[in-house]
């Protein structure tokens, strides 16, 4: 979504951070960049001037001529305004002190509404909650069976007593009413909200109809099912993509429905993401949940300082690090770091053991996308093929058990059953077991603390220049100083495993199991502001 802006801002500080000292001139050609980067994706002319002005009046004072890195400063000066137009600080539903807790969906048509009641549903499903859906859109033809199909995926009920519009009847010749003789929305909401209390449902998402384009109708009719059912959140469903167009609407909700929160859709797509950078400035009213995908599952919490740095290229760790976490098992990593410090090799049980964890945590591009600079990569992520783990997949599930554990017996008559059944070629096959290979000489390496192989910068790694061969020292013909010397060698080889141990599966403080502290000066700079220390 923010491909075009990140670009332009990432190239406007590379040409900053080559200057020593910044001057006014550079701050008013960099503001100047900055504001033609925001105009061309779409952002309102208000938000625009706010934003430059704040920037502006930050980045001439002391606090950038003062600093010993100018350039980093007005990078994070960005950083914070951006920060601040999104919304400033992360904001939470408000649940209700006596459930259920009765959330109002409202937007125009084709924004997504009916597909976000089933993945904000799915989504406090996972929570611990027990949502109900309420079918309250009885104008637009099928969206009754629509939300149906979706709180089926979703895996929650939906309270649907009316049909609403099946034969696609022409919403411009509308009775005056709006209901067209479906039936009534109001009441729909209302008795939704009931069977939500008797069911003891602890939340209650009501889905109501919306309008190729505003008008009184739609407002009215949005108002009074507000007026009915006294929702604790209303949440205003906008698409990202529509640009310029997203204040004018917002404008319109907000005056006539006076929602609480805003929920961006299709933030996948391809536009030049305007809305999501003009709407919590324009409204007052904060960004709360973002919809990345068509999937149930992707959906999620609008971070505003995580979307800043997204939108700077310096990632999204924390959202990256808590997708991991929902998706890796604890027991299995357990059983992970067992295998590691007990010095068992890694087996294809535990890569589809893996594999099926991050196909868990959703789309791998988007995965990638929130590392750290990999808009510079952009072109490999797109050309990346995930079919490929698919067809991995078949390989390794075409193996027998024996093989699976035990790859180096997988001679070339086992390697020809295995393409055959997996529908690849021997030489695919051949590939696979040649990386696999070489995965578990690495897991060796780090388990003996070397570090990745072949990474430069890191414990292990290459490093430029020969370096001369370390003499070892011989063993001591004294008994006891021989002792005293492997007893030192063992405890040597035991904290560089519980060191190994802690980087790989995250061990907090002692390293695992034997007490090997981490060392967080090994990491790249900057990269300890993660841990929290």
């Amino acid at each position: 979504m923010f491909t075009s802006l990140s670009d332009r801002l990432t190239d406007t500080f590379r040409h900053l951070r080559s200057k020593g000292r910044i001057t006014e001139s550079d701050v008013n050609s960099t503001i100047r960049d900055i504001r033609v980067a925001l105009l061309d994706a779409d952002v309102a002319l208000p938000v625009v001037r706010h934003f430059t002005g704040a920037v502006r009046e930050r980045a001439l004072g002391a606090e950038v001529h003062e600093a010993l890195n100018p350039a980093q400063q007005v990078v994070k000066i960005v950083n914070d305004e951006l920060v601040t137009i999104l919304g400033g600080e992360t904001r939470r539903i408000a649940f209700a002190k006596q459930p259920p807790t009765v959330i109002m969906l409202a937007g125009l048509q084709g924004s997504g509404k009916t597909t976000l009641a089933g993945k904000l549903a799915y989504w406090l499903k996972d929570q611990g909650h027990t949502p109900m859906l309420v079918a309250a859109d009885l104008q637009r033809p099928n969206a009754v069976t629509q939300l149906q199909v979706v709180g089926e995926r979703a895996g929650v009920p939906v309270y649907a007593p009316e049909r609403g519009n099946v034969s696609g009847y022409d919403a411009a010749i509308e009775s005056r009413s709006g209901t067209q003789g479906f039936g009534d929305p109001i009441a729909v909401a209302r008795q939704g909200v009931e069977e939500a209390r008797r069911q003891q449902r602890d939340v209650v998402i009501v889905d109501t109809a919306g309008r190729l384009a505003i008008d009184e109708a739609l407002m009215r009719q949005a108002s009074d099912i507000r007026t009915a059912i006294d929702p604790d959140e209303v949440l205003f469903v906008i698409d990202a993509m529509i640009g310029q167009a997203a204040v004018e609407t917002a404008d319109a909700f907000q005056r006539g429905v006076d929602f609480t929160g805003v929920v961006l859709t299709k933030l996948d797509g391809d536009a030049r993401g305007g809305a999501a950078l003009s709407v919590a400035q324009t409204t007052g009213r904060p960004i709360m949940f973002a919809s990345t995908g068509e999937g149930v599952k992707e959906f999620e919490v609008f971070h505003p300082d995580r979307m800043a740095s997204r939108i700077l290229d310096m990632g999204d760790v924390l959202t990256l690090i808590e997708q991991a976490e929902r998706a890796f098992d604890r027991r299995q990593a357990d059983e992970m770091a067992r295998k590691f410090m007990a010095e068992e090799d890694f087996t294809f049980d535990d890569f589809l053991q893996q594999m099926a964890a991050i196909k868990k945590m959703g789309n791998l591009k988007s995965m990638l996308g929130m590392m750290p600079g990999m808009n510079q990569m952009r072109d490999a992520i797109n050309a990346l093929d995930e079919r490929e783990f698919d067809r991995v997949e078949a390989m390794v599930r075409s193996m027998t058990p024996f093989e699976r554990t035990h790859p180096k017996q997988i001679n070339g008559s086992r390697r020809a059953r295995i393409a055959r059944g997996s529908g690849v070629q021997v030489s695919e096959v051949n590939a696979l077991l040649e990386r696999f290979t070489e995965a578990q000489k690495m897991m060796r390496q780090m388990r003996r603390g070397g570090g990745m192989p072949g990474m430069p910068g890191l414990p292990g790694g290459s490093k430029k220049g020969k370096q001369a061969p370390q003499r070892k020292k011989g063993k001591s013909g004294n008994p006891a100083k021989r002792a005293e010397q492997e007893r030192a060698a063992a405890d040597k080889a035991k904290a560089a495993k519980g060191n190994a141990f802690g980087s790989a599966f995250g061990a907090d403080g002692a390293g695992g199991a034997d007490g090997a502290g981490f060392d967080a000066s090994q990491l790249p700079k900057g990269f300890d502001s993660f841990l929290g220390r």
